[in-house]
């Protein structure tokens, strides 16, 4: 594989609808970038846009960090979702389909999840969640 010349990490600050569209838009422009299909372009996308989404329903205000990885020889994109919201008080239960605190489907985290090759969850209450995710080409 040839070396790409992309930024090393792209931040978006999450405190708006518009900002969630930004980072939806700034994530499948990186995966297409890196040599992703536009399928699996559109999957990194969707993640980014329930990560950021959650953010706003959940915290008022966080920020997506896309960053290009490389392991082995494999390229991949990794998006951090963080926020300092008032965190998750059950992770095990958060992760679970149809479980919601918002009134909303529950399907944002466990639909990540399966969006995605690697996902990593961390929260703590009163200081914010973290959320981790993989997404890799090839």
């Amino acid at each position: 594989m040839k070396p790409l010349e992309l930024a090393e990490e792209t931040l978006v600050v999450i405190e708006s609808d518009a900002d969630i569209v930004a980072a939806r838009m700034r994530g499948r422009a990186l995966a297409s970038q890196m040599g992703f299909p536009p399928t699996l372009a559109t999957l990194v996308a969707t993640a980014i846009s329930e990560l950021a989404r959650n953010i706003l329903l959940y915290a008022g205000r966080g920020e997506v960090v896309l960053t290009p990885v490389e392991r082995g020889g494999r390229r991949g994109l990794a998006v951090m979702a963080r926020d300092e919201g008032p965190g998750i008080p059950d992770i095990p239960r958060a992760m679970e389909d149809g479980y919601s605190t918002s009134g909303r489907l529950g399907l944002g985290l466990p639909g990540v999840r399966r969006l995605v090759d690697e996902f990593e969850i961390t929260s703590q209450l009163g200081c914010g969640t973290t959320v981790t995710v993989k997404k890799w080409l090839g």
